[in-house]
């Protein structure tokens, strides 16, 4: 149990990876947090800055190992990432696990639920700031099957989309300039990967090459997170939507029809 590791002599890192679209987590974090818990930036830490490739595409390499080592993180040592939870996960905490394994971390757990059942099970939170040990953690990339946009339009593939079905249709979009989805997905919300309490549920999609893909490869990663769970490996469109919409010449269909 996680809180019984928190107490012990050698507790794993906790990285606090709380974040939505419109901000992050400091001041979630500021108002309480996992004892030992560090506040992990999903923006500046854990992806590339925003451009050619997406808005959260991947880090580079020496940049990630960088913000990880000042994290704590450390070879050979557990790793526990958490977000805020509840029943609409943002995927923050699941990109943040991705990413440690992509890049090459074997030990990497997500809190099932997140801080809203670390509270509601009365576990002990803290205000206090955590000045983390340097870590020596070395990046080796590409540990993660990631995909592409040529994987994203191959019809032979599975590709989900784990956005909100009014985002998947078209009929909104708050984010992006483009509405609508990637011809030939399937909408798989995030949502649908808890249950009523914010615990991961079991979710299993058929075929043997499934990816996911969201707004920008963060709540898509929540998909990936639960099909791993259940052994399958799916595979992770990084850019997403905010990338295939960068070429004009890429097609966008809108509606339920795949």
């Amino acid at each position: 149990m996680l809180a019984e590791l928190v107490r012990s002599a050698q507790p794993p890192t906790l990285l606090d990876v709380r974040w939505t679209l419109a901000k992050d987590g400091r001041a979630a974090y500021a108002a309480g947090h996992l004892p030992g818990a560090v506040f992990a930036d999903l923006d500046a830490d854990l992806c590339g800055q925003p451009g050619a490739g997406g808005r959260h595409p991947l880090p580079d390499p020496a940049e990630l190992q960088a913000a990880l080592r000042r994290l704590g993180v450390r070879a050979g040592h557990p790793v526990v990432v958490y977000d805020a939870g509840g029943t609409n996960p943002t995927g923050a905490a699941a990109r943040a696990w991705w990413t440690l394994r992509w890049a090459g971390h074997p030990d990497v757990r997500v809190l099932d639920g997140g801080y809203a059942a670390w509270m509601a099970a009365g576990q002990l939170v803290t205000t206090e700031e955590v000045d983390s040990e340097p870590g020596d953690f070395e990046v080796h990339p590409g540990h993660m099957p990631v995909w592409t946009e040529a994987d994203a339009a191959d019809r032979r593939n599975t590709l989900l989309d784990a956005r909100i079905p009014a985002r998947f249709r078209g009929e909104v979009e708050p984010v992006d300039p483009v509405a609508g989805h990637i011809p030939g997905a399937v909408n798989v919300p995030a949502a649908e990967t808890v249950d009523a309490a914010g615990l991961l549920k079991p979710l299993h999609i058929d075929g043997d090459r499934v990816g996911a893909y969201c707004g920008s490869g963060v709540t898509a990663a929540q998909l990936v997170l639960a099909l791993w769970e259940q052994g399958q490996r799916p595979a992770l469109y990084v850019g997403s939507w905010s990338h295939w919409i960068r070429d004009p010449a890429r097609a966008v269909a809108e509606g339920d029809s795949s």
